[in-house]
């Protein structure tokens, strides 16, 4: 019978919080406790999320137990111990080594073949040369001194690609290669570019790095996604797109979200709507929607509800001739699912649940199979909102459903919502049925995620 090999201990992670001075003994390092302390404080600070790290998790750490710890154990241990990445922790992410030893011992007739089965037809064509620099760890062509319509077309057409996948599969799924075409197409804005193409240029490079940003906000990667958005906004300046300057002042907004700072999200969502005339219905809705979102985060009702009418009379004007293709899928059942979700969170601070429930219950009806991550994220709010204000059963039932749709997923959005359930759903726990939703959101969480140890620290409880 095959044994483990015994887990190597950290030096590096221990020489890290020795140099360290204590808060209590400033001639000494850190304890162990006082650093699982610092840990809790940070990242209640920083994402409004509590955990319970204690000395115990810091000493499997060093003793090679644990080679990778999640998000934001990692972001606030690197700021606590002052290095600037991951490796000078001496933290490894195993999963993703051992994905690359086995994709360095495929062929290269093999390799072709994956990256023809994987994105298909014209898109292939236009990965290949950046999956294959990933594999082969070489040196990349050159880029183009002269760019021309055919590159911006290769451009949108990643863009759709990467979108697609994004929304079907999550954004942990495929983002280093996403970032690598994102690296490549940024570079081609130092190249020579006829002017009346070098808007379209812009605009192109704008909306691929506004997709790659969201996907790496929702695999969890804020450092990278704020460099992607950056870029974003500065070409939709360059461009004059304002609506795809909106867009991704939205997705900052979402950022700013996800990092527990609603009123940055908040002033970006006002500044995109500085000439609400320069944007289409549907976009203005949404701002309005990012606005409403902000408001509900900052536990402000009637501003909140007033927000979400607003969005609604500006959806109810928007026609799908008149709008960009980045908007062609924001139907009736995405407005439906954008605002009941931030409804939901008020419903489980108290508010009547009616109107979240109804506008959640349409768009779970009503989003496409391809939107797979928006239809996992619908049901788990719907399940939550029902498990804090109606009928436990029947939130197991929905909450069953959106676990089936999730565990295609990888995505740190949608991880989150579980997470949220789970912590809703202990109060019912002593029902069999709902004990059971607990332990398989814990199995596929931990199984997806097996670095995300905030589980048991959200419940309170152990089942």
């Amino acid at each position: 019978m095959p044994t483990r090999n015994k887990p190597t201990s950290n030096h590096q992670f221990r020489e890290a919080r020795a140099r360290t001075a204590s808060l209590t003994h400033p001639k000494e390092g850190l304890s162990r406790q006082e650093l699982a302390e610092l840990v809790n404080d940070w990242v209640w600070k920083h994402h409004r999320t509590e955990v319970d790290f204690d000395r115990n998790y810091i000493g499997k750490i060093e003793q090679g137990v644990i080679r990778w710890p999640g998000t934001m154990c990692r972001e606030a241990l690197r700021e606590i111990l002052s290095v600037s990445a991951d490796s000078e922790l001496g933290f490894v992410n195993a999963r993703a080594r051992r994905q690359a030893v086995k994709l360095e011992e495929v062929d290269t007739a093999k390799r072709q073949k994956f990256i023809h089965t994987t994105f298909g037809g014209v898109s292939a064509l236009l990965l290949a040369e950046p999956i294959a620099a990933l594999l082969e760890d070489t040196t990349p062509d050159p880029i183009p001194t002269r760019v021309g319509a055919s590159d911006i077309a290769q451009i949108r057409d990643a863009t759709q690609t990467f979108t697609s996948w994004s929304h079907t599969y999550g954004g942990e799924a495929v983002l280093g290669v996403a970032m690598g075409q994102l690296r490549r197409a940024a570079s081609l804005l130092k190249a020579t570019c006829a002017d009346q193409l070098r808007p379209e240029l812009h605009a192109a490079v704008g909306h691929l790095a506004e997709t790659v940003g969201y996907m790496a906000l929702d695999a969890g990667a804020h450092a990278a996604a704020r460099r992607a958005l950056d870029l974003a906004l500065a070409c939709a300046e360059q461009a004059k797109d304002w609506n795809l300057r909106a867009l991704t002042l939205s997705s900052m907004a979402e950022l700013a979200f996800s990092t527990g700072q609603p009123d940055e999200g908040l002033t970006l969502a006002e500044h995109a709507l500085v000439r609400p005339d320069w944007l289409t219905p549907a976009r203005r809705s949404l701002m309005h929607t990012d606005r409403a979102r902000a408001l509900a985060k900052m536990r402000r009702v009637q501003d909140t509800l007033t927000a979400v009418g607003t969005a609604d009379e500006h959806f109810a004007h928007a026609t799908p001739d008149t709008e960009p293709s980045s908007m062609a899928g924001y139907t009736d059942a995405l407005h439906a699912f954008y605002t009941g979700k931030l409804l939901a969170d008020l419903a489980t601070l108290g508010r009547d649940p009616g109107e979240a429930i109804t506008r959640l219950t349409t768009a779970a009806a009503g989003l496409p199979e391809s939107r797979t991550r928006s239809r996992a994220v619908c049901l788990t709010k719907l399940s939550t909102v029902t498990m804090v204000t109606g009928d436990p059963r029947q939130a197991v039932a929905i909450g069953n459903e959106a676990l089936q749709i999730a565990g295609t997923l990888r995505s740190h959005h949608t991880t989150e919502d579980l997470c949220e359930l789970f912590r809703h759903a202990a109060a019912h726990q002593n029902l069999g049925d709902v004990a059971e939703l607990r332990h398989r959101i814990r199995t596929l969480v931990c199984t997806n995620h097996p670095e995300n140890h905030s589980l048991d620290d959200f419940s309170g409880t152990q089942d």
